[in-house]
């Protein structure tokens, strides 16, 4: 054995040593500390046979901690998510009591409820403790995460990738174009500023270009085109479907596994990340193997649905469930005390951030986020060809708070950490890796339509129509994609069903929100309804939408047109002949909104009625018709404006003069780059004919 070896192995043997002996220090620290817990029997014991008790019992959990601890995590990936969770800290401690009843001495006793406390107070302290060391020596750490690395790919069943880099796409959801210039420039995200070389002088490696969204600037549009290539027909976050009766919610699991449906149909691919690919949080697979809190298989059952096993890389380690529990407490608190804050000073606008919304946001801000960080990690360790992953903390946290405030920066700051992380891990990854960071839409601030006007958008078309009005106006739920997040985890029921949009009676409308676009549907009617049979039956309706000041402008079939938009004063310009030098009603919402509005008019299941709220282009404020101070799903602001961060490496994403427009577009860069990379891509219907003739 040379000296290199011996020197390798005796430092693994101190590192074992070194957090062994903080281990027994730490026990003896708790049992002093804590009533429950000792270490010596009722007559009394010398300290030397407390201190052979402790290291014993700390050796022992060590050993079960390494040994037992990931076989348990196997054994419950079908557990879901969030009670893996809690469950961590109950196998945690059950460890504990059976290494103090494997003490030859008999001593050592403990409470159950203690034994939790105890065991995660360890757990993260030898994590800590031999990740300091490790880190202190390069070598050695670097070692361990290519031996990782060698497990996952022996037993990967996936084809072996190409030789050529690999690449991370991580989505920071609904983080705007000049939100996160705002952020680099403020010095909230070095990381994202050193790869834009600001502030350095290395030159830069990243180039950052804006796109701009469709007309529907929401997650469940914007995602289903980046990752499959097509986002056809889906006119909002919510519509209703005459033909099938039903209301479609981009962030229900049937809903999501339908639309992906329709998409790989449409395209004849099965998505960008069909070449052992990867998707992790985001509402689509994007036709990968790997999947990990992906909504469109959320509802399936059985052996062919992975996505809980993408939670054994985070759990098998038990201070990662210890980290994340401590996390999500203080994100609990946090939010608790900068909503009394809000409250306290009177702040406007503002919006109700009680119930469960603590917990939600703190699941998006720190369950979420380590999970898909953790199996990121996962992935590029494990050299996957194409890695996808979606991070919703900001969305959560700015609908809330505001796309602007300083708890949405907090939140840019921990995500940029989580950039330098991946950054950091690709150093050590079995192959070359580029990073490319983008976003899905970004969020425009400003008043609900209920708090300036005293009354919801359902309750104006209700009027319009005639019918009669709640005096109590009912609150529409948030769009926000961590609420289903949440309750996909949990496997309960997401909410949004069709029934709760049903009118009691068929002739009357079914009214949507999304954001700060609304859709009207008669659901009476099998067909879409135009601009004449809409007057003839509700005479004032229209002119009541198209004259409300916080309505922008009004899109409605049209018998003589195709076609018309609607706008103040009685305006009427027919859809086929708006353009950005004729905008007509849209001139307020800039270039491309005749273009976008052309395009979702066109769409089999648009609206009877699509309704875009007013739009302040001085102050960039909208008004959304859901609960939310920052909101998006519509034409107006910086929901409509996100950004794409590229390695230079990379060819430019558009030409000189060009504008990425549109999700689609937005796919068609991507797939470019993975050719540069690594050659075409392999459709899913090929791999699997591949797999079969194998």
């Amino acid at each position: 054995m040379g000296g290199g070896r011996w020197r390798r192995v005796l430092s693994g043997v101190w590192r074992s040593i070194a957090v062994w002996a903080v281990s027994t220090v730490t026990m003896l620290v708790l049992a002093g500390a804590l009533p429950d817990f000792q270490l010596q029997s009722d007559t009394g014991d010398s300290g030397t046979t407390i201190a052979v008790t402790a290291a014993f019992a700390a050796g022992a959990f060590g050993l079960l901690s390494s040994l037992v601890w990931p076989l348990l995590v196997r054994l419950l990936l079908l557990v879901p998510a969030l009670v893996l969770g809690l469950l961590v800290f109950f196998l945690n401690g059950s460890l504990l009591l059976l290494a103090l009843r494997l003490n030859p001495s008999g001593r050592g006793e403990v409470a159950p409820e203690t034994a939790v406390v105890v065991a995660a107070v360890m757990s993260a302290v030898a994590s800590a403790t031999g990740g300091a060391l490790a880190v202190r020596d390069d070598d050695p750490y670097r070692r361990r995460l290519y031996r990782l690395a060698d497990r996952r790919r022996r037993h990967a069943h996936d084809h072996p990738g190409p030789s050529g880099p690999g690449t991370v796409f991580v989505q920071l959801d609904g983080v705007g174009y000049e939100v996160l210039r705002a952020a680099v420039a403020k010095g909230l995200m070095p990381t994202m500023a050193g790869w834009l070389g600001h502030g350095s002088t290395r030159p830069a490696t990243h180039r950052l270009s804006p796109w701009r969204t469709d007309w529907s600037s929401q997650t469940g549009a914007s995602q289903l085109g980046i990752l499959h290539g097509t986002n056809h027909d889906v006119p909002a976050f919510r519509w209703y479907e005459k033909d099938s009766r039903e209301v479609m919610v981009c962030n229900r699991p049937s809903s999501a596994a339908e639309l992906q449906r329709r998409a790989v149909e449409r395209t004849g691919d099965g998505g960008l990340l069909t070449l052992d690919g990867a998707s992790r949080g985001n509402l689509f697979s994007g036709g990968a193997d790997q999947l990990a809190l992906v909504l469109s298989i959320a509802a399936r059952r059985g052996k062919d649905n992975r996505s809980r096993a993408g939670y054994f890389t985070y759990f098998s380690d038990p201070a990662n469930a210890v980290r994340t529990a401590m996390s999500f407490v203080a994100d609990v608190l946090r939010e608790i005390g900068q909503s009394t804050r809000a409250r306290m000073r009177r702040q406007r606008p503002r919006v109700g951030r009680g119930g469960l919304y603590p917990f939600i946001r703190a699941f998006a801000t720190v369950v979420e986020r380590d999970v898909v960080v953790a199996a990121v990690i996962g992935d590029m360790l494990a050299g996957r060809e194409a890695i996808y992953a979606d991070l919703v903390a900001y969305d959560e946290v700015a609908h809330h708070s505001g796309p602007g405030s300083r708890d949405a920066e907090k939140v840019l700051e921990r995500l940029d950490r989580s950039l330098a992380l991946i950054a950091q891990v690709a150093e050590h990854a079995p192959r070359a890796y580029r990073v490319v960071v983008l976003s899905d839409h970004g969020q425009s601030p400003g008043e609900t339509f209920l708090a300036r006007y005293g009354l919801t958008f359902g309750n104006l078309v209700r009027a319009g129509c005639g019918l009669p009005v709640p005096r109590r106006a009912q609150r529409t739920h948030s769009g926000a994609e961590a609420r289903a997040a949440v309750r996909a985890a949990l496997r309960r029921p997401v909410e949004e069903g069709g029934e709760q949009h049903r009118p009691s009676r068929r002739s009357e409308p079914i009214v949507l929100a999304s954001g700060n676009l609304g859709l009207v549907s008669f659901p009476d009617v099998s067909h879409r309804m135009t601009k004449e049979e809409i007057d003839r039956r509700h005479p004032a309706l229209l002119s009541t939408l198209a004259n409300h000041p916080g309505i922008g402008f009004v899109l409605v079939g049209s018998e003589e047109h195709g076609g018309v938009v609607l706008g103040a004063h009685g305006a009427v310009v027919p859809v086929a002949e708006l353009t950005d030098e004729r905008p007509g009603p849209l001139a307020d919402f800039g270039p491309g909104a005749a273009d976008a509005v052309r395009r979702t008019h066109d769409f089999p299941h648009v609206a009877d009625i699509m309704v875009n709220s007013w739009y302040d282009p001085v102050d960039g404020e909208v008004l959304a018709f859901e609960e939310q101070i920052g909101s998006h799903g519509g034409l107006g602001g910086d929901q409509g404006r996100a950004f794409l961060l590229s390695p230079v490496a990379f060819s430019a994403p558009a030409g000189d003069g060009e504008e990425l427009v549109g999700a689609e577009h937005v796919h068609r860069v991507l797939r470019r780059w993975l050719r540069e990379c690594s050659g075409p891509q392999v459709p899913l219907t090929a791999r699997r004919q591949d797999r079969r003739a194998a």
